[in-house]
């Protein structure tokens, strides 16, 4: 039996020269909800609102990276809310 310990494994954060990252081309809805900072709840009702674009294949929901990035790049900030927005102004 030995004692010696085993070097541990090398694990690259850097690609290696050479390499080719390929950026993803769809987002998932998990995926989403997490760069948006909001539920997954929230995010598949956004979805299945139309308001994220996204386009159902199977089962799955895809968020096109390139219209997901143009619609936020679009998205502009509303107004703070007063209470008014439903029917509670004074």
């Amino acid at each position: 039996m030995s004692t010696t310990a085993r070097p541990a494994p090398v694990v690259r954060l850097v690609p290696r020269s050479g390499a080719v990252v390929v950026a993803p081309v769809t987002y998932t809805v998990r995926e989403v909800a997490k760069l948006l900072g909001i539920s997954l709840g929230s995010t598949y009702a956004l979805v299945r609102a139309g308001t994220i674009p996204a386009t159902r294949l199977g089962g799955r929901w895809l968020i096109p990276r390139t219209r997901f990035h143009a619609w936020l790049d679009g998205v502009t900030e509303r107004p703070a809310a007063t209470g008014t927005e439903h029917g509670r102004g004074r």
